[in-house]
C-alpha cells in the first residue's frame, strides 16, 4: 500500500518498530528483515516527508520531535486501520479441518490467526485421511503424513511416535521399545486417519496387520482388546487415555510430519493468511 508521496505502509510499520526497539538491529530482528532494508526504509520515509525522524548514535536510536509526533499519530492511525481491515473477516470464519488430536503448535497458530485477522476459526473434525480438504468441506486442514494431490502445505512440527500396548501384555511393563521390535508383533492399523503402516519398516522385516480400524476410537479399543500393538504420534499418550492401554516410548522410530495444508490454487484468503502465519509460503 503506497500513498501519492511514495510512502509505503510497511515503511510506517517498520518506523514504529525502530522507535519502540530504540535499535535498528533489534527492530530488524523483530520484523524478520535485514538491517540495511530497515535503514533504507526509514531514509525513504524521511525523504518523502521532508523531515528528520530518527537520531542515530552508535548505541541507540531516538526519535526527533518530528519523529515522536509521527509515532504518536501512527500508533492510533494504524491501530484503527488494522481494526478496519479485520472487519470483513468477522462473519466468515476459517474452516480448519483435522482428523484427530490437534498438536500444540496448531492450537497456538489458531490463537495467532485470531489475533492477526480478527477472524473466527471453526474446527471441523472429519474421520477421513485428508480431513475434508479434498472434498471442499474445509478451507485448510492440519494433516499428518502425505498431502492429497492438488494441495500444498507448511510444516508445523514433527512428532515422535509412541507404541500403544494392551495393559495385559508384558510389553506394558517396558519403559521403552525399539522400532525394530515391533516388526515381530501384530499391528493394529488405523487405515483412515492413522500415520503408521507396515510399509514404514524395511521390506524384509515388516509387522503383520492384525486388524484395521476406521477411526481413532476403533483403533484404541482394538488395542485395548488385545488384538495387537498400535503406533501413534506422541500426543496420543496424554490426550487419548484408555484404561486398557498403556503408551510406551519408542526409540529409532521415524517422526510424524504435521502440516497445515491448503489448496494449491484458489485457496481461501483466510487460509493463505493462516499459512503465512504458520511459517511462510506453502509449498
Amino acid at each position: 500500500m503506497t500513498d501519492p508521496n511514495g510512502v509505503e505502509l510497511r515503511h510506517l510499520r517498520w518506523f514504529l518498530a525502530a522507535v519502540e526497539e530504540r535499535s535498528f538491529t533489534y527492530a530488524a530482528a523483530r520484523l524478520g528483515i535485514g538491517q540495511p532494508a530497515l535503514t533504507r526504509a526509514v531514509q525513504s520515509l524521511e525523504a518523502a516527508l521532508g523531515a528528520r525522524l530518527l537520531e542515530r548514535t552508535t548505541r541507540r536510536v531516538e526519535p526527533t520531535p518530528a519523529g515522536q509526533r509521527l509515532y504518536d499519530e501512527l500508533t492510533v492511525a494504524l491501530a484503527r486501520l488494522d481494526e478496519v481491515l479485520r472487519a470483513p473477516c468477522r462473519d466468515a470464519p476459517l474452516r480448519l479441518g483435522f482428523a484427530w488430536l490437534l498438536p500444540d503448535r496448531a492450537a497456538a497458530l489458531v490463537e495467532e490467526f485470531r489475533a492477526a485477522t480478527g477472524a473466527g476459526v471453526r474446527l471441523v473434525r472429519r474421520d477421513a485421511a485428508f480431513a475434508g480438504l479434498d472434498t471442499g468441506d474445509v478451507d485448510a486442514a492440519v494433516l499428518r503424513g502425505p498431502l492429497p494431490p492438488g494441495t500444498r502445505g507448511v510444516e508445523l512440527c514433527r512428532e515422535d511416535r509412541v507404541a500403544a500396548v494392551p495393559r495385559s501384555s508384558p510389553l506394558a511393563r517396558r519403559r521403552v521399545l525399539d522400532w525394530a521390535e515391533l516388526a515381530e508383533l501384530p499391528l493394529v492399523v488405523n487405515t483412515v486417519s492413522g500415520t503408521t503402516a507396515p510399509e514404514l519398516w524395511p521390506e524384509d522385516a515388516r509387522p503383520e496387520v492384525a486388524c484395521t480400524a476406521g477411526n481413532v476410537d476403533e483403533w484404541v479399543e482394538s488395542v485395548a482388546a488385545g488384538h495387537g500393538v498400535g503406533v501413534a504420534p506422541r500426543p496420543a499418550a496424554g490426550r487419548l487415555p484408555h484404561p486398557g492401554v498403556r503408551y510406551v516410548r519408542l526409540k529409532n522410530a521415524p517422526p510424524v510430519t504435521v502440516r497445515l495444508a491448503l489448496p494449491a490454487r484458489g485457496a481461501h484468503p483466510l487460509a493463505e493468511r493462516c499459512a503465512a502465519l504458520a511459517g511462510g509460503t506453502a509449498s
